[in-house]
């Protein structure tokens, strides 16, 4: 445990960030199953904006430095190619 008053700040607030990113992963993960589940379900109506929403946070975890760049593009290719099969 840190004893310097400045330490003790950074480690409240490592873990305010950890927590808003925990929920910011666990959004991304909650949109990408809803996908996954409107697709495997044949839900013609829903698929493509379950999908925009998934891309659009998997960019926005980009942008907070949540995900890497091509950890997010290999997502996105792969939520792509089963949008792709079900039109």
């Amino acid at each position: 445990m840190p004893n310097i008053k400045s330490a003790k700040k950074r480690v409240r607030v490592a873990e305010k960030k950890t927590l808003i990113n925990l929920s910011h992963k666990t959004a991304l993960k909650t949109a990408i199953k809803k996908f996954e589940t409107a697709v495997s379900e044949g839900d013609k109506e829903n698929v493509q904006a379950l999908f925009n929403d998934a891309v659009k946070k998997l960019d926005k975890g980009v942008s907070q430095g949540i995900l890497h760049k091509n950890n997010a593009a290999r997502k996105k290719s792969q939520l792509a190619l089963k949008l792709a099969k079900i039109s």
